[in-house]
């Protein structure tokens, strides 16, 4: 079973608008991730793998 993370209306409705056209957010929350990893987000806050 996958583990489910709960997330508020306020921050779906925010995920939904930011969604292309038959993107799912899990899809888009992995392109943020790979964003901030790639530019070095996580290691300047010291949540680097």
């Amino acid at each position: 079973m996958m583990p489910e993370i709960e997330l508020s209306a306020e921050l779906l409705e925010r995920i939904d608008s930011h969604l292309e056209e038959g993107e799912t957010r899990e899809e888009f929350l992995e392109e943020v991730l790979d964003i901030f990893e790639a530019e070095g987000v996580f290691m300047q806050e010291g949540y680097s793998e």
